[in-house]
């Protein structure tokens, strides 16, 4: 292998890496510009993120208020004069004690390249608020709506057991007055039946800081796997339930601007999986053309560069297969067919150029490993660079035991014959 063939065989390997991020540029693009649109198109089909707020109760309370207003007479000349009228101060109802129940039931879509996080969602809650002494007015309940891109199903709202028929607006959600006498408890009771996209989050206040009392929410999933969102406190106690968890959050008395929140497990994603896959791909082939091009400087066969154009091709192949593969089929069955395709080009092209021997034991083996195994590695979410270390780590202990007594002095003063010779095939 001469200084000129290595020259070649980088610029080969560099050709090929340009095509890669391209390749991988253009899947990123794809699950982009689909993303938007097909998450909006999911949200209408299925129903949009919920952000449940816990309901509020207020009355008012008329005050009289004196302004100093500024005119002019029929002269032109300034006059001020004090002007007298009504405001009315909407006071909070406190809020002494919520009991919540929610469940949800996974079912995630695939839409193109991407998996969504739908589900089924169950809720009721049931909270009792306190009039304060020394006031007959009539206390008003709201009710929020978590999304206006939802049904929902068996909805039924009631305060101090007087049920509310009509909903119009679920932007607005619900307000109902109610006459309690001073001192008395108002007791809202909410249910319904929906289905959400991605995060649920449950906030004690619409914004800011608040505070909570006798507070109790139940949450029950048919999933085992979940993360909370960032600025969501803890659960109090998590157990398993079946295939799923029952998760508690109870609080006597706290105050806090945070919020209760779930977020579904996430399915491998076939467009961003496959944009990873790619990017990464340089990194195999410069393992496989690093052990390629030492072992043949050891028997000194090494391969034309042309032969690494059509290796690298094939590499690409891989690649290339999987990126418009994952559009049409499952994503493990998409991977299996590009790599049996890569290992059959590679394999089937070096048995003429090196025999079948070396071929099957040793290009072979190299392309399973750096391409196959190091690409399946992204199916494991936080265990890809463990896996390529690992491989990198082998890699090195084997070339070094291989070329532990070589004497490297004759092997790069010794002429490289451009391919093997064709009677050791």
């Amino acid at each position: 292998m001469t200084p000129a063939r290595l020259f070649a065989v980088a610029f080969v390997y560099a050709c090929t890496t340009v095509a890669w991020l391209a390749l991988g540029g253009s899947v990123v693009q794809r699950t982009g510009e689909t993303d938007e649109r097909l998450a909006k198109e999911v949200a209408a089909l299925w129903g949009g993120r919920h952000a449940q707020v816990a309901p509020t109760a207020w009355y008012t309370q008329p005050r009289t208020v004196r302004e100093d207003v500024e005119e002019k007479d029929a002269a032109g000349r300034s006059l001020t004069r004090t002007v007298t009228r009504t405001v009315e101060d909407r006071i909070s109802v406190p809020l002494t004690a919520s009991r919540v129940e929610v469940g949800f039931d996974l079912d995630q879509r695939r839409k193109g390249l991407l998996w969504y996080d739908t589900y089924g969602v169950k809720f009721s809650g049931r909270y009792r608020f306190q009039s304060p002494e020394g006031t007959d007015s009539p206390v008003h309940v709201q009710f929020t709506f978590p999304s206006t891109e939802a049904i929902y199903d068996g909805f039924a709202f009631r305060v101090n057991g007087r049920e509310v028929e009509r909903v119009n607006d679920l932007s607005k959600g619900l307000v109902v007055p109610v006459a309690v006498a001073p001192g008395g408890e108002v007791v809202a009771e909410v249910s319904y039946r929906s289905r959400g996209l991605g995060e649920w989050t449950y906030a004690f206040a619409g914004d800011g800081i608040t505070q909570v009392r006798d507070f109790r929410l139940e949450m029950t999933t048919d999933f085992d796997r979940i993360d909370f969102p960032a600025g969501t406190l803890s659960p109090t106690t998590l157990v398993p339930q079946g295939d799923g968890r029952r998760l508690v959050w109870s609080f006597e008395s706290l105050v806090t601007g945070q919020r209760i929140g779930m977020d579904p497990p996430d399915r491998l994603n076939p467009g961003p999986l496959a944009a990873r896959i790619t990017f990464f791909a340089p990194v195999g082939l410069l393992f496989f053309v690093t052990v390629t091009v030492i072992l043949g400087l050891i028997r000194g066969c090494s391969l034309h560069p042309m032969h690494y154009f059509f290796v690298s091709a094939a590499f690409f192949a891989f690649h290339l297969l999987l990126a418009y593969l994952v559009d049409h089929l499952d994503i493990h069955a998409a991977f299996a067919i590009a790599a049996a395709t890569s290992v059959f080009l590679v394999t089937s092209y070096l048995r003429l150029v090196v025999g079948s021997r070396s071929a099957l034991a040793e290009a072979g083996l190299a392309q399973l490993v750096f391409l196959v195994l190091f690409s399946y590695a992204f199916f494991f979410e936080g265990y890809t660079g463990l896996t390529v270390t690992v491989g990198a780590v082998v890699t090195l202990f084997a070339l070094m035991q291989i070329t532990g007594r070589v004497d490297w002095e004759r092997v790069f003063k010794a002429p490289a014959s451009g391919t093997a010779d064709p009677a050791a095939r």
